[in-house]
């Protein structure tokens, strides 16, 4: 797709530096297969002890492995985000776990899921990562796939982000997933966080794993990720992001496209004004623009979009004039 506004990838990537990193990678060989030069440079830029960090596969993959364990250890519910990604209740489900669902205190479940800020709407949850985990609550993760994004709540403020991680509440686990923030999502690597004094459970997450999770190319991106020069290369692009999303808000707001409460990171979700919303994206494809339904967040009837480039914009504004069907509905608005 030409313009694609449904990824959450930074779209001022790739980074250079996290790409070069990547392509420098030796596919020809196996990975050290207990990656303790990557614990020990990760470990070192959250301040932890390398026992507390567990490499994986993808967040995805760790999820479904966190979800795995806490099952085996007598968790019996989950509660995910009311509009959040899928794979939070998809892993429950296999488990055999039954979900709640809300993005309130948790309240005696094993297994809580938090991401903030959240996706598809970009709301602030960091309320609810704020104390320490509440006592019944076995099982806390922080998803800070989208942590590098936020963006500032007042026009001038400074970006949240400053090139280094937040500290992790007590007792909660952070899920880092940075190919987003570096525009590189194809190469597939994620990690956790274990909070203080658990490190047992973080040890059993590792041998959960399979051989060699991951791969040469997802080694050097984590690498990467820790590097001044690439936190460099992401700072300097928020501002970037920053005003691409605040333009696509203004003429979201001049089209009549209807804005969700949100909008802390760098995507929005919005309801255009039309009854055949899959109609339009059809049609938005058939123009080389792709949007994201959000039915499947439990948001019927709207889109998510991603800050892109002006010239981006200028393709979505000009498929949407050509919808055949927006002159009836100018015409309906104007009556």
């Amino acid at each position: 797709m030409a313009f694609d506004f449904s990824t959450n990838a930074n779209a001022c990537g790739p980074c250079p530096q996290a790409l070069a990193a990547v392509r420098r990678a030796d596919p020809a060989r196996y990975p050290d297969s207990t990656y303790t030069a990557l614990r020990t440079q990760l470990a070192q830029w959250h301040g932890v002890d390398a026992d507390r960090i567990v490499v994986g596969t993808s967040a995805s993959e760790l999820i479904h492995r966190i979800t795995h364990l806490a099952a085996r250890q007598g968790a019996r519910v989950a509660q995910v985000p009311r509009h959040g990604f899928g794979e939070y209740a998809r892993a429950a489900r296999l488990q055999g776990l039954a979900l709640a669902e809300g993005d309130g205190p948790p309240h005696n479940v094993a297994l809580l899921w938090a991401c903030a800020p959240s996706s598809p709407l970009g709301q602030d949850a960091l309320g609810l990562c704020a104390g320490t985990a509440a006592p019944g609550t076995g099982w806390c993760i922080h998803d800070l796939a989208y942590a590098p994004f936020e963006r500032p709540a007042s026009p001038g403020a400074p970006f949240r982000w400053q090139g280094r991680p937040p500290a992790a509440a007590p007792g909660w686990w952070q899920l880092w997933s940075p190919n987003k923030a570096l525009g590189l999502t194809g190469v597939r690597a994620a990690y956790l966080v274990a909070p203080a004094g658990a490190q047992a459970q973080a040890a059993q997450l590792d041998a959960l794993a399979a051989s060699w999770p991951v791969g040469a190319h997802g080694v050097a991106l984590l690498q990467a990720w820790v590097q001044p020069e690439v936190q460099g290369w992401l700072c300097a692009s928020l501002p970037r992001l920053a005003r691409w999303a605040q333009a696509l808000e203004a003429w979201c707001q001049r089209e009549g496209w209807a804005l969700m409460p949100g909008g802390l990171a760098h995507y929005r979700v919005a309801r255009p004004p039309v009854d055949d919303l899959a109609g339009l994206l059809a049609h938005l494809r058939a123009q080389g623009v792709q949007l994201r339904d959000t039915a499947s967040f439990g948001l019927p009837s709207g889109v998510r979009w991603s800050a892109q480039p002006p010239r981006a914009q200028a393709a979505l504004a000009r498929a949407w004039r050509a919808w055949p069907r927006r002159s009836a509905l100018n015409l309906a608005t104007s009556n």
